[in-house]
């Protein structure tokens, strides 16, 4: 077992890309960043976001189940399954490359990852988060009717969006497994695009549901799981700013939870993008003592991760 410091690392969407070529050619330089931290004797637990991956997924499968009745649509616990699988092996290949270009004997593991969700979570009665094709009303009517559990949105005069879900994490159902692989000094690859939704009946069966569980909040719970010391959220940005894009802009280097709190009640940083983050990165500082997020570029992973470079936060 090693004894190396524990992290989580989080790769944004600038670690991928949005065909398989262009996958493949960002991620050797994502393995390059990866290795060098492991090169400063660091143990790592690679995580990932899937979101432009797996919108492609359901997509294909949609248009041509409406062009082919024998092709199925597919639901989006098992696109979110695929997407995990084909980042996972592209990360784990690049990796897999980089290792042996530097005539280590380190070995890659990628773990398509189930996350338990609460049945009862309030999101379930407000789906918000949209997925997958744009139908036209006559589609989306016709989709309702053959399932009409599904929820569908008009998406700004595009057409019609099916919505999904977007439940708190509860726990990593592969928890066992990510620890055992980490005994055995394996890179892990694993809870990519926030982990595939689940839920569990009272005899404890697992079953997926059609959900999107927020990448960064699920790297928070994979830290807490697996026992990490340090979250690391690599973005496009070198560091958490506040005014973000005015000339009035200024960069952290460090925050307490509280006062990273305060900015997130102001408004100073964006739903979509750095919010998430920030949250994720509280709610890891505050689950133990002596528990650091840190929030940066992929490009500065290293000195991110030594501390060096990107924003501390901590309780």
């Amino acid at each position: 077992m090693s004894t190396d410091p524990r992290s989580v690392l989080a790769l944004g969407g600038n670690a991928l890309g949005n065909t398989p070529q262009e996958q493949l050619e960002r991620v050797r330089d994502t393995a390059k960043a990866l290795i060098e931290m492991i090169m400063h004797d660091n143990e790592i637990i690679v995580t990932h976001g899937n979101g432009p991956q797996v919108g492609m997924i359901q997509k294909a499968f949609s248009v041509a189940s409406q062009t082919d009745q024998k092709i199925p649509s597919m639901p989006l616990p098992e696109c979110g399954a695929m997407s995990q699988g084909y980042i996972g092996y592209h990360l784990q290949q690049a990796l897999q490359n980089e290792i042996k270009r530097r005539g280590k004997q380190w070995h890659v593991s990628s773990l398509v990852t189930q996350i338990e969700v609460d049945p009862a979570d309030p999101a379930f009665n407000n789906p918000t988060k949209p997925v997958g094709a744009f139908l036209t009303e006559e589609q989306m009517k016709k989709a309702s009717q053959e399932s009409p559990d599904l929820k569908f949105v008009e998406d700004s005069g595009r057409g019609w969006r099916q919505v999904v879900a977007s439940p708190a994490p509860l726990r990593i159902v592969e928890k066992p497994s990510i620890l055992n692989l980490l005994d055995s000094e394996f890179i892990v690859i694993c809870s990519g695009g926030g982990g595939v939704p689940v839920v569990s009946n009272k005899d404890g069966m697992l079953q997926g549901v059609p959900a999107v569980i927020d990448k960064d909040l699920a790297a928070a719970v994979l830290a807490e799981d697996v026992g990490a010391q340090t979250l690391c959220l690599l973005t496009a940005v070198d560091r958490v700013a506040i005014n973000f894009g005015t000339p009035q802009q200024q960069d952290l280097n460090d925050l307490t939870t509280a006062e990273a709190r305060k900015l997130c009640k102001e408004g100073q940083f964006a739903p979509g993008s750095m919010l998430p983050k920030v949250l994720a990165a509280i709610r890891f500082a505050e689950s133990g003592p002596g528990k650091v997020a840190v929030i940066g570029s992929l490009q500065q992973a290293a000195a991110t991760l030594a501390g060096t470079a990107g924003t501390r936060i901590h309780a």
